[in-house]
């Protein structure tokens, strides 16, 4: 043993002075030379039978398109909305862009000028005041599938975006939001990290009007080192102007990653716009340090020639040969060291090593289902913080939360009385949860996990930014009737799938209905209810059917653009189902459809959805589809089955107090 304690020594003295010197030699490569990083991009036009890159190099989210015929990027995307109301679009440059240097938190210089046009679809009127709006902004934004909301937003920022989300913006606004701070209709705004606007110039004391119908061009140059910022306005063929609209310091550091998307955002309200971009250039100028030797590193290491014509080598010793000494000096301890040790403790401690290397090394499939621990669920949701609270009903609280990889989630907590209700089997529910986390589909919400643990159980979705459906169809703004009728079939096509594996939802409703980006339609917060009391079979069963009454609820809903049970509705109107029923019995179904679309809409298509509606609300006996019946309704235009004239006497049960059909008993079916 006193031979390894003099090895170990003998180590110590052999390897500090090699990590000292090391270490210096670390210090010495990251005091390297500043270099530019310098980025440049250019699309004289966006027509991509011209230039095909354009598909690839620019990302479209939102309602926007690439519209050949002007050789322009166009936002909103005209030929996909029947209503241009309450559109809001993103194009992004598909590859992030240095901006920031995360060492002297030094922001890039950039230079970006970009020609774009504002054409009017209606004209203002004095009712609208305060509602939507329209604009087209350039953004520095930290992600590239963030869609902004609609109206004065101009699509920069949603109700989803944190406090912390880190956005830079210069907005082109062409109407006024007296609660966004704008000073008129005809302004342009520097917007960091807010929807309201650090800095707002009034554009008109420039002779320059923004909704003009005619090709603007702007010219954006900031300075990184000085936090200088430069904002000029011009026409198309217009030279560089000689006076900036806005000129002055403004440190963009805090509001800037390392690395950011940039590209452009624009936005309609009730007032209706196409948002042009004819032409983009955009270079960018980065700092970075390079990692390189000194010069008296450098010298030291390489042979010098004298005068006579010899050659001497450096006379520091090679830190390569004492790094290998020690590292022969420290195997033979560890040896020693090892055969010191009784061979059944190796042999043990060897065999234990091998078991936890096979565990730790068995991969595991990216996206599969895990369960989490209360920790991980805790942290992610910063402690349940009521700032991080997304909605709750009757069964739990839904929170937002972020795990540690960097992933948003949605985070559904069940309350205590919904786990201890009569009946409720537990166990049954983990495996309901288990069942419905291995079924994968387009417009299913996935399941990222769960949580059991003591008395806690809770689901842990993929989120969402555009929410729940019902923020959007009952809330402020105008679902049109194609983005319904879409949303519709997409939860139709959900359902079948789901009771094809003989499964069901169990909470059909419109808070369960979320919607991606492209405003896709996905069916997520699954009831997971199952009774002790009644087999698996016979309650999924039951279940399925109660799905189809819920679903044609909800397909009511949709199309009257309001909840089944409104309080403030006149006394006949206040049970939509009902109202919808007697509405049927006198012909005059067209009542039932949401006034509030206009007459951009197809009312034939309309009135037959909502017959399918009805037909899902009628007893089993009477004729009630199932899922794949109501698929192939809306998919296509063959005949739908003739619904009674008058409003059948009894209809599933249905429990306003959790916004639920109670259907689980044999009599309901009979």
């Amino acid at each position: 043993m006193a031979f390894c304690h003099s090895l170990w020594l003998l180590c110590l003295f052999i390897i500090i002075p090699v990590f000292v010197d090391s270490a210096s030699h670390d210090k010495e490569l990251s005091l390297g030379p500043v270099i530019n990083v310098t980025k440049h991009l250019s699309f004289l036009d966006f027509n991509f039978n011209k230039d095909p890159r354009v598909f690839h190099d620019v990302r479209l989210l939102g309602s926007a398109k690439f519209s050949n015929e002007k050789g322009a990027l166009q936002i909103p995307d005209e030929s996909k909305a029947v209503d241009l109301k309450d559109q809001a679009g993103r194009a992004l440059y598909s590859s992030p862009i240095r901006l920031l240097d995360p060492q002297t938190k030094t922001p890039a210089s950039f230079e970006t000028t970009f020609a774009f046009q504002v054409n009017n679809a209606s004209h203002l009127s004095s009712d609208s005041t305060g509602h939507g709006g329209s604009g087209l902004t350039f953004i520095i934004v930290p992600d590239e599938f963030t869609v902004g909301r609609h109206g004065p937003w101009l699509a920069m920022l949603n109700d989803a975006c944190e406090d912390d989300y880190k956005a830079v913006a210069v907005e082109f606004d062409t109407h006024q939001s007296p609660g966004f701070g704008d000073p008129n209709d005809n302004h342009v705004g520097i917007n960091l990290g807010s929807i309201i606007s650090t800095r707002t110039i009034n554009v008109s004391d420039f002779g320059i009007v923004l909704n003009d119908s005619l090709v603007h061009r702007a010219w954006i140059t900031y300075d990184g080192p000085r936090r200088w910022m430069d904002i000029r306005l011009g026409s198309k063929h217009e030279d560089y102007p000689t006076k900036p609209i806005f000129s002055e310091q403004l440190d963009l550091s805090p509001f800037l990653n390392e690395y950011m998307f940039i590209g452009f955002s624009a936005s309609t309200g009730n007032l209706t716009q196409i948002h042009n971009v004819l032409s983009w250039n955009f270079t960018s100028t980065s700092q970075a340090f390079l990692r390189v030797p000194s010069t008296e590193t450098c010298e030291s290491k390489i042979i010098v020639e004298d005068r006579s014509g010899t050659r001497k080598a450096s006379a520091e010793p090679p830190g390569s040969f004492l790094i290998f000494v020690a590292v022969v000096a420290l195997i033979l301890v560890v040896l020693l060291s090892l055969f010191l040790n009784s061979k059944r403790k190796r042999d043990k401690s060897h065999n234990l090593n091998i078991l936890l290397s096979e565990k730790k090394e068995r991969p595991r499939p990216p996206n599969k289902p895990r369960r989490f621990t209360i920790a991980e669920i805790s942290s992610a949701t910063r402690c349940f913080s009521e700032l991080d609270i997304l909605g709750n009903d009757s069964r739990g609280v839904y929170y937002r939360g972020k795990l540690s990889n960097g992933c948003q989630v949605a985070v559904k907590r069940f309350s205590a009385q919904f786990l201890n209700s009569q009946g409720l089997d537990r166990r049954r529910v983990m495996k309901e949860i288990g069942s419905i986390s291995r079924i994968r589909h387009p417009n299913m919400l996935p399941i990222r996990g769960w949580c059991q643990d003591n008395r806690q159980v809770m689901v842990v979705y993929d989120f969402f930014t555009n929410g729940s459906l019902d923020k959007w169809l009952f809330g402020v703004g105008v679902l049109p009737w194609t983005r319904r009728f879409k949303v519709v079939k997409d939860v139709a096509d959900a359902l079948c799938f789901l009771h094809s594996k003989q499964l069901a939802h169990k909470n059909m409703k419109t808070t369960s209905v979320f919607l991606d980006v492209s405003f896709r339609a996905v069916l997520g917060d699954f009831g997971f209810v199952l009774s002790g009391n009644d087999s698996k079979q016979f309650e999924s069963a039951v279940s399925q059917k109660a799905d189809v009454f819920e679903f044609g609820v909800f397909v009511l809903e949709v199309i009257a653009g309001r909840k089944r049970l409104d309080s403030e509705m006149d006394q006949k109107e206040r049970d939509l189902l009902d109202f919808a029923w007697r509405m049927h019995e006198i012909d005059e179904k067209v009542k039932v459809v949401d006034g509030r679309m206009g007459t951009v809409i197809n009312l034939k298509q309309a009135i037959r959805v909502l017959e399918i509606g009805l037909l899902c609300t009628l007893n089993e006996a009477k004729g009630r589809p199932c899922m794949e019946e109501v698929v192939e309704f809306l998919t296509t235009e063959g005949p739908i089955p003739e619904l009674p004239q008058s409003r059948p006497i009894a209809l599933f049960p249905y429990n306003s107090a959790t916004g639920l059909c109670s259907g689980y008993s044999c009599a309901s079916f009979k």
